[in-house]
C-alpha cells in the first residue's frame, strides 16, 4: 500500500509530526511512503523507511502548489492520506483511509493535537527521526572525543523569540566554569548560514579549544546526528530545540513570545524556562514579528542557569536509576 503524508513547511512542526508518521509506518511496515513538505524540512525525511518520494511544496501564486501536488499524486491508489495542511488533497485524492487536521483551535500540545487527528488520545507517539549508519558515524566524527558538550541553539525563525547572544555567552561561561555543571565542557553552536551574523559574538566568546562551530555547516539530519553526541541542549523555541529533544539529550527550551503549552520540547528529559513577563502580556500593541527586536529580555541568565542545573541533575538521576 501507499501512504501520502502531507506535513508542515516549518521545521519544528514537521519534526513534531514525525511521531504520527512513525505510528503509521509501524502499522504498515511494508508501505511505500510519499512525503509532502516545505523545502526547509525536506532533508529531515531522507532516511524514512519505505520512502518512495519527497515532494517539496514551495508556495506558488494562486495556490498552484496544490495543483502540482495533485498532478504528482493523481493516478495512484492510496491506502492512507494524512493531511496536516488542510489541503484540497484530502477531498480529491481517492484513498481507503484519510485524515486531516482541521482548523479548530486547541490548547493541546502539538504532539497531542497531531495524534488526535487519527483518534489517539491517551499516549501520543513521540517524534521520531531516522538515520542511516553513515549519518550516525558522521555525527560522532564531527563532535569527536573529548569533554562533554553543551549544544547551543541561539537562533529562531523570528527575532522576538531569540535570547541575546551575550546572555548565551554568559550562561556558557557559568555552566562550563569551575563551579558549573560541566566544568571545562565543550560548546557546539548550531544555526543556519544566514543566521551566522547574529551568532558571531557568541561564537567568538567561546574559547577556540572548546568551541565546535557548526553554524551553516550541516543539513538537518547531520545536525540531528551531532546532537545525539552532545550531552545537554539549551536554545530558543525553534526547530533546533525540537531536533535536540528527538535526539533524547536533556533539552532546555527558552520561551517568551510563543506558547510553551503548545510547543515545549517533547521528551522525558525536556524542560522550559520562560520570561518573567507571561506570553499573554509580552506583545506590544503593534507587534510585528518581521521587525520586532527580542522580547526575551525579562528572562535572566540566572534563571536559565538554575533551570539548566535542575534539568541536568534530573537527567543524571535518570541515567543512574
Amino acid at each position: 500500500m501507499r501512504i501520502l503524508f502531507i506535513t508542515s513547511t516549518r521545521v519544528g512542526d514537521a519534526i513534531l509530526s514525525t511521531g504520527l508518521l512513525n505510528h503509521l509506518i509501524t502499522l504498515h511496515p511494508d508501505a511505500k511512503i510519499t512525503l509532502a513538505c516545505g523545502g526547509a524540512a525536506a532533508s529531515l525525511f531522507k532516511d524514512v523507511p519505505g520512502l518512495e518520494k519527497i515532494i517539496v511544496l514551495d508556495k506558488m501564486v494562486l495556490s498552484f502548489h496544490w495543483l502540482r501536488l495533485w498532478v504528482m499524486c493523481f493516478g495512484k491508489i492510496w491506502g492512507v492520506v494524512v493531511d496536516l495542511r488542510n489541503s484540497p488533497m484530502y477531498y480529491i485524492l481517492p484513498s481507503i483511509e484519510r485524515w486531516r487536521i482541521g482548523r479548530t483551535g486547541t490548547k493541546l500540545h502539538r504532539v497531542r493535537h497531531l495524534a488526535s487527528v487519527i483518534g489517539i488520545t491517551d499516549e501520543p507517539p513521540g517524534p521520531k527521526l531516522w538515520l542511516s549508519d553513515k549519518q550516525k558515524s558522521l555525527g560522532r566524527l564531527i563532535i569527536g572525543k573529548g569533554p562533554p558538550v553543551i549544544a547551543i541553539g541561539p537562533t529562531a525563525n523570528w527575532r522576538a523569540k531569540t535570547w541575546r547572544p551575550g546572555n548565551f555567552a554568559d550562561l556558557v561561561e557559568r555552566l562550563t566554569g569551575p563551579a558549573g555543571i560541566i566544568p571545562g565542557g565543550r560548546v557546539a553552536i548550531f544555526g543556519r548560514e544566514d543566521e551566522r551574523p547574529g551568532t558571531l559574538s557568541l561564537i567568538e566568546a567561546i574559547p577556540e579549544n572548546r568551541r565546535i562551530d557548526l553554524v551553516g555547516q550541516l543539513d538537518l539530519l547531520e545536525v540531528f546526528s551531532c546532537l545525539r553526541c552532545c550531552d545537554l541542549y539549551i536554545g530558543n523555541d525553534s526547530g533546533l530545540m525540537h531536533l535536540a529533544a528527538v535526539s533524547e539529550i536533556p533539552t532546555l527550551g527558552l520561551f517568551g513570545p510563543s506558547p510553551k503549552e503548545l510547543y515545549a520540547p517533547w521528551g522525558d528529559f525536556c524542560d522550559v524556562v520562560s520570561t518573567s513577563i507571561p506570553y499573554e502580556e509580552i506583545f506590544s500593541e503593534n507587534f510585528d514579528h518581521r521587525v520586532s527586536d527580542t522580547l526575551m529580555d525579562s528572562l535572566s541568565v540566572g534563571n536559565v542557569e538554575k533551570a539548566a542545573h535542575k534539568l541536568w541533575n534530573r537527567s543524571r538521576e535518570g541515567v543512574n536509576q
